[in-house]
């Protein structure tokens, strides 16, 4: 904590020395970072038809289901900007799941990675730096020279990490994507949308480690030489606020692609072609307002016209216990909570030998009479089938 006051207090400094700060091709005053915004305040659009957004491209995505709750052209091709790096953060953190490198991995700066402009830690040529310092860098500093650094590390060069790159938009049917770089600045051809931005940032978002960046509002760098402070304001002034990248170039306006949890509802916010990140970050708030005020997650209990037990024929015992697979949860609008319902189907005639986790029933779930999902329903026990010897034995015992 004194780390992070310490931090807070040498930026005031220098906001207050300069008046305003450069992050990318945003210019933000010091009350941006001290005074909540008035989009920071809970309102919520009623219905979709009220949310007058603007912006070029919209589009607001259900984390688990990948479900699209509103979209307004999602398909249009634009530069990405910054956002970019969501791509180039997957591929670090898949690089970091099968153990390549570390987080304490220490790596050395190329004279390419330390000659890009635009945000960045002013990496020199030779500098080393952690894997772990360069995804800070990266998740509140949207630093293009760390950005290029990583793409290095993991692709061997930013042209072969380019490949890969796209290679991985291709697995993840992100259609309307192509990328010329690993760090989002302007380049001919340089192209996504915001459905396609929502399908990344779903993939990142499955590497819980990315949140440990991603949320920090303050940090420092080089023993504290160097400031970072969050280029995405929602982490500080939006409840539930998660990430997940902001992105800013001459060619793509400003774009966020902002997540946030609230009692177990994770949305995917993305807003493309702003003004300024003020109108930006009011419209990402607005979206992800729209989508907590209408939208929960819902996990039904088991129906109770699932029995403890079912009968056997032909088996050493005459009925097994039952056991369901986990119960998946209902995204659902919330005034249909209550229309959740279930049908349960179980076998007819089942027949030994029935052995533990096997399947003899499935739950279908409804929501306002709609088939939504289902889960399994399975013996929970071993059932041996009964011998002519057990059949004979069972036949005097019933008789004497």
């Amino acid at each position: 904590m004194f780390k992070k006051i310490i931090c807070f207090a040498m930026c005031l400094c220098l906001f207050v020395g300069a008046g305003t700060v450069s992050f990318a091709n945003e210019t933000l005053s010091v009350s941006d970072y001290v005074t909540a915004p008035s989009w920071a305040e809970d309102v919520t659009a009623a219905d979709a038809s009220s949310l007058n957004l603007g912006g070029k491209s919209i589009i607001l995505v259900e984390e688990s289901t990948g479900k699209v709750l509103y979209e307004r052209d999602a398909d249009i091709k634009m530069p990405p900007a910054s956002i970019t790096k969501i791509m180039t953060l997957l591929l670090t953190m898949e690089a970091l799941e099968r153990g390549d490198f570390s987080l304490d991995t220490v790596v050395t700066c190329s004279a390419h990675a330390a000659s890009m402009g635009g945000a960045q830690i002013w990496l020199e040529e030779g500098e080393r730096m952690s894997i772990d310092d360069l995804l800070k860098a990266v998740c509140i500093k949207s630093a293009n020279d760390a950005a290029v650094l990583l793409s290095e590390v993991v692709g061997g060069s930013e042209e072969g990490f380019v490949v890969m790159m796209n290679e991985r938009a291709k697995e993840l049917k992100m259609q309307n994507t192509t990328f010329k770089n690993a760090s989002g600045l302007d380049a001919d051809g340089h192209l996504s949308t915001a459905r396609d931005i929502a399908i990344m940032s779903r993939a990142l978002m499955r590497h819980d480690k990315i949140f440990e960046y991603t949320k920090i509002w303050m940090d420092t760098l080089r023993d504290g030489q160097t400031e970072l402070v969050n280029t995405n304001k929602l982490i500080r002034f939006y409840k539930g606020a998660t990430g997940l990248k902001t992105g800013t170039t001459d060619g793509a306006g400003s774009c966020l692609s902002a997540t946030a949890e609230r009692e177990g509802l994770s949305l995917i916010g993305v807003v493309m072609g702003y003004p300024d990140s003020k109108t930006r970050n009011a419209a990402a708030s607005k979206l992800l307002n729209f989508g907590f005020a209408n939208y929960k997650i819902v996990t039904p209990k088991k129906s109770e016209e699932i029995p403890d037990t079912i009968e056997v024929k032909k088996g050493l015992s005459e009925r097994v216990k039952l056991e369901t697979e986990k119960i998946p949860s209902v995204l659902c609008e919330k005034t249909a909570e209550g229309k959740i319902t279930q049908k349960v189907t179980l076998s007819e005639r089942l027949e030994a030998p029935v052995v533990k986790g096997q399947s003899v029933g499935k739950a279908e779930i409804y929501v306002d009479g709609k088939p939504y999902s289902s889960y399994e329903i399975m013996a929970a026990e071993d059932c041996k089938k009964m011998s002519f010897l057990h059949a004979f034995i069972r036949i005097l015992s019933a008789v004497f």
